[in-house]
């Protein structure tokens, strides 16, 4: 047997919408305990970084940023307001400038309060010296943040046998994980 419920609105015992819709299909929910927000992603095209050198990455372009909590200008950090777990991300693909030398164990870190708590490194050294120069690194995890002053970073690390090495299409996000 089916049964069909039509309701404008939930609310809880005090009164408070938990979510509402327009009619149209539209709902809207109003508990920031359901909502992944705060969330943000944001990127950078090219930035060049140092032979060994960690280097916090700069992604100054936006794609989201649900409640203003990514500096995307000076600091590069995110910084969120509420409490709880995130699902961080980053992605970054190293090369070297000049295309001829090699790249040896790109690193890409997570930081939180500007310690690391955990990186992604892609171990290799290519003995042929026409290996491709360019190597891509994804990486993420999940990280508790008080939503007042935990913030995360993220950075990038390389060796190259010469020349002046690249971070592209470097990409940084995270989102609230609801329920947990």
């Amino acid at each position: 047997m089916a049964g069909i419920l039509k309701v404008d609105k939930y609310q809880d015992f005090n009164g408070n919408d938990i979510m509402t819709s327009d009619g149209s299909g539209n709902i809207t929910i109003n508990n920031a305990a359901l909502k992944m927000t705060p969330a943000f992603e944001a990127s950078t095209s090219s930035q060049s970084i140092s032979n060994t050198t960690v280097t916090k990455i700069t992604a100054g372009t936006e794609t989201f940023d649900t409640d203003s909590c990514y500096d995307n200008a000076t600091n590069y950090r995110f910084t969120p307001t509420t409490a709880g777990k995130y699902f961080i991300y980053t992605q970054a693909f190293f090369e070297e400038i000049a295309n001829v030398n090699r790249l040896y164990n790109p690193t890409i870190r997570i930081r939180k309060n500007g310690s690391d708590i955990t990186n992604g490194v892609l171990s290799f050294i290519s003995n042929n010296a026409t290996y491709s120069t360019a190597q891509p690194i994804t990486f993420n995890c999940i990280v508790d943040m008080n939503g007042s002053s935990d913030y995360v970073e993220t950075f990038g690390y390389v060796q190259v046998s010469s020349g002046t090495p690249v971070i592209k299409n470097a990409r940084f996000g995270a989102y609230k994980i609801i329920g947990a």
